[in-house]
């Protein structure tokens, strides 16, 4: 017999991946949390029946939301990282060695133990000296800092459940503040495809664009997400993506990606007219 594992990304859609054998399933005090290993994909990690990441194409999203920001800044040293209990952007942060601090804000310490003990391809940067991890809420934990922070993270799950706050106007503000005078915060975007997904991408970059000078959206192609095409954003006090981008200096430092690269950080802020058009509503609404 056969097994399955199916997510439904609309009434009318759903993603299905032919399952070896389950891993893990368990229930935090948060959400339900399975581990599957699959032929195509290998493992990959399930909360509350959503696909969060696979081992196959874990790496694009983790590159993305961790290189373009750290190709901009000039000079981070203190990091933020709010979700991504799986450790995946940690993975990515601690290949820099020039930043001195990481902290990991995740409410459900439960994650963070299955992807030690089942998931070591993200969760191996968890152990470096300069992480510190806090279980605990992200939406409180941001609200108690000051001009702390450098880069802020913003690895959340979608936009209900445990990680519904992360996406509030209060949330944004406190991040700002969180912030220093050239910080950056990148965040997931959900994806523009889909109706419901597309109104959770406009109510998020209405609320970043109030709170951030600048504020713009980037995009990638991940093929176990709704679409396969998903956006991040990015705001900052100071920072333009595309305009204060130092290829040379990020190349220098020579770190393999294999998504990630200076010429497709350029490209992915090329969005498609769609996507322009969704954010563009929201951008200039009352």
């Amino acid at each position: 017999m056969e097994l399955w594992f199916s997510e439904r990304h609309t009434p009318n859609v759903k993603l299905s991946i032919r399952v070896d054998k389950q891993l893990f399933s368990g229930k935090s005090d948060f959400q339900r949390i399975d581990v599957f290993d699959s032929p195509e994909f290998g493992r990959f990690l399930v909360l509350d029946g959503y696909m969060m990441l696979t081992e196959k194409d874990e790496f694009i999203y983790h590159e993305m939301i961790t290189h373009v920001p750290m190709a901009v800044h000039p000079d981070v040293k203190n990091v933020l990282v709010i979700g991504g209990g799986d450790g995946g952007a940690v993975r990515e942060l601690v290949r820099y060695d020039d930043i001195e601090r990481i902290d990991l804000v995740d409410i459900d310490r439960m994650v963070t133990e299955v992807c030690l003990r089942y998931l070591p391809f993200t969760a191996c940067g968890l152990n470096d000296s300069r992480v510190h991890t806090y279980f605990e809420d992200g939406l409180r934990f941001v609200r108690t800092k000051k001009n702390e922070y450098d880069l802020i993270i913003v690895d959340s799950t979608d936009p209900f459940g445990p990680g519904e706050g992360l996406f509030t106007r209060e949330f944004y503000g406190n991040c700002y503040v969180a912030l220093r005078d050239d910080g950056i915060m990148v965040n997931q975007h959900e994806s523009p495809f889909y109706g419901e997904d597309a109104l959770a991408c406009q109510r998020a970059h209405k609320r970043i664009v109030e709170s951030f000078p600048v504020s713009r959206v980037y995009q990638a192609h991940i093929p176990t997400y709704p679409s396969g095409h998903w956006l991040f954003g990015f705001a900052s006090k100071k920072y333009h993506p595309l305009k204060d981008l130092n290829e040379a200096r990020w190349n220098a430092r020579k770190l393999a990606c294999r998504y990630y690269t200076t010429t497709l950080h350029k490209g992915a802020f090329y969005i498609p007219a769609y996507v322009e058009e969704l954010l563009s509503n929201v951008e200039h609404a009352d």
